[in-house]
């Protein structure tokens, strides 16, 4: 990347300058040059990503206007930063990938999400899901384990890891990783029930989570609207009473 050898040039270069020829210790000249190092490569990044997100802006004002292929291209305008910047191409394809996706444009998504940086956990989830659809177990536990590596708090992604191992007939590593999700986030309500559903043979309750769950189209929206009905008329017949 441009941003980490532009700094080791700097870097290199003040060393012998300092000492070389200004006849400065090592020790002294060594400091001095890391210092330098650190500044011009916390410099370049800060540019960099500010760049970055004012193109990520851009891309969601056309989003919202309805101009999802103009997001699309905007935000593919951005590899030009990743000669610069790591990680900035595989944030990319996570946005790209996540937009596809939630368009249904499955196909498409999974190009751009295989690339998708590890720690972007709905591009992870996302991916996980085209794998258990595309009936390939092994790739899907895999994309899961990495994601739930990177992002161990969130309780979602170890919910959705659940519910998908219990669709490919995973019982006993869904439960498994429902236990692990519950330690690594230190306890969460949702977790809980959702484990002692798993372990009752009950299904998993996924709609406290909204449109962050139905993002990931495992649930058509109709049967979360049906479920919500239920319980708002059960709660008026207490009233009722």
């Amino acid at each position: 990347m441009l941003n980490l050898i532009l700094s080791l040039l700097l870097c290199s270069g003040t060393l012998v300058g300092l000492h070389l020829l200004a006849g400065l210790e090592l020790w002294i000249s060594s400091l001095i040059a890391m210092a330098v190092f650190t500044l011009v490569f916390i410099v370049i990044t800060r540019v960099v990503m500010k760049k970055v997100g004012r193109l990520m802006e851009t891309a969601q004002h056309d989003l919202q206007a309805g101009r999802t292929e103009k997001a699309i291209k905007t935000l593919e305008s951005g590899y030009r930063f990743s000669k610069w910047q790591f990680y900035v191409k595989g944030q990319i394809d996570a946005q790209i990938g996540t937009l596809l996706f939630m368009k249904r444009d499955f196909s498409k998504a999974f190009g751009y999400l295989k690339k998708a940086f590890v720690r972007h956990w709905i591009a992870m989830g996302m991916l996980g899901v085209c794998y258990m659809k595309r009936n390939q177990v092994g790739k899907m536990i895999e994309t899961f384990d990495k994601a739930v590596s990177a992002t161990k708090k969130e309780a979602l992604l170890w919910n959705l890891y659940a519910y998908c191992l219990e669709k490919v007939g995973e019982k006993d590593k869904a439960v498994s990783v429902m236990e692990k999700g519950i330690k690594k986030t230190g306890g969460d309500e949702r977790l809980e029930a959702n484990l002692e559903a798993l372990k009752a043979g009950r299904k998993m309750k996924m709609r406290a989570y909204g449109d962050m769950w139905l993002q990931f189209h495992l649930e058509k929206p109709g049967n979360l609207v049906k479920e919500q009905s239920r319980s708002v008329m059960g709660r008026r017949k207490i009233v009722r009473r």
